[in-house]
């Protein structure tokens, strides 16, 4: 039985572990998914309809890793599927892939962790930088 993941489910979650542990994928290199099918991938990635879907969890998401407000993301914003993607649902269409309710905004080092299911490639929480702090000697 395969178990669906949802939106709704992980913004019940209140840290960032809880939500990583909700989402790992155990997934291992050379696995064929969606992404190996490049022609496929590009089309479905370049699409309006995706634009859209994506920018509506971006700005859902306050653009933070997994939706977590005290982790921004400054660049490199990705929107994950919180289910994935199989070839047949591009080509049958599946409406679910572009829903929000299925979707979560991440970076690509959290997006790497949550599918090889190792959370020592996420980046650790967002530190607020301050001058100086890496010329200590300076102070």
């Amino acid at each position: 039985m395969t178990i669906i993941r949802t939106y709704s489910e992980l913004s019940e979650l209140e840290t960032f572990e809880e939500r990583f542990d909700y989402l790992k994928l155990g997934g291992s290199v050379g696995h064929a998914t969606f992404g190996h099918d490049r022609f496929l991938n590009q089309r479905f990635y370049l699409s309006p309809e995706w634009k859209r879907a994506r920018d509506y969890a971006i700005v859902r998401d306050n653009g933070c890793d997994l939706g977590i407000i005290d982790r921004p993301i400054h660049s490199g914003v990705l929107v994950h599927h919180i289910n994935p993607i199989m070839v047949d649902d591009i080509i049958h269409g599946a409406e679910w892939i572009l829903d929000p309710e299925y979707l979560i905004t991440t970076n690509q080092r959290t997006h790497n962790a949550i599918h090889y299911s190792d959370p020592t490639l996420y980046s650790g929480p967002y530190v607020d930088r301050t001058a100086g702090d890496t010329t200590p000697w300076f102070k």
